[in-house]
């Protein structure tokens, strides 16, 4: 069997993408026993590398978990433009495929999107978590906009947009935390959706 001095001496990271590895052993962690209960030393052990390697990329755990919800970001938004791209521009279908793939990165990554937002609120001040943000919400009111024949740059659509994220971000953290399944609420979620955007974006309104 491998030592722990041979295993932290294994030259994982002469790869040249450490990093990489690392902030996927550190979103693995956060899953297992949230942000709060990992150490780099660890992420370091379950990366294979001393635990001085990490320091290599990241000067200590917040840039690393900071690094790491960026990245966590950038992969919701990509997605999110996949989900909206598989319906037409515009449609309702489009919007519904943007609120169900929220929902479920929340059911599939509760660690992560307890930290997305954790992290959110404690570095309210960060240009480039900032800007990571406003990029993701960027694509809701674009789908939005489209949908109500406006510009996003609308303060209409961006309000519209608005309403519908507060639902579907609301929903996501009643169910990771157990509140809905409390309440005996087991409602499709498609469908909760298809009447949430219906009755948001009614063009009467």
């Amino acid at each position: 069997m491998q030592s722990e001095a041979e295993a932290e001496e294994k030259p994982a990271y002469h790869h040249g993408d450490l990093r990489t590895q690392l902030l996927q052993v550190v979103r693995e962690l956060v899953e297992e026993g949230g942000a709060e209960n990992f150490s780099i030393a660890e992420a370091a052990r379950k990366a294979g590398v001393s635990s001085a390697a990490p320091y290599r990329h990241f000067k200590d755990k917040p840039e690393i978990l900071k690094a790491v919800v960026l990245e966590a970001m950038n992969d919701m938004a990509s997605e999110m433009h996949q989900a909206v791209s598989a319906f037409p521009r515009g449609s309702i279908d489009a919007i519904d495929a943007l609120g169900l793939h929220y929902i479920n990165f929340a059911r599939k990554h509760p660690g992560m999107f307890r930290l997305v937002f954790g992290i959110s609120e404690s570095h309210s001040g960060d240009e480039e978590l900032a800007s990571q943000g406003a990029n993701v919400f960027g694509i809701v009111i674009s789908a939005v906009a489209a949908h109500l024949g406006m510009s996003a740059e609308n303060p209409e659509a961006k309000r519209r947009a608005y309403l519908l994220w507060s639902f579907v971000h609301g929903h996501s953290w009643l169910m990771i935390d157990g509140k809905a399944q409390q309440q005996g609420i087991d409602y499709p979620v498609e469908e909760l959706l298809s009447q949430m955007s219906k009755g948001i974006l009614s063009k009467t309104d």
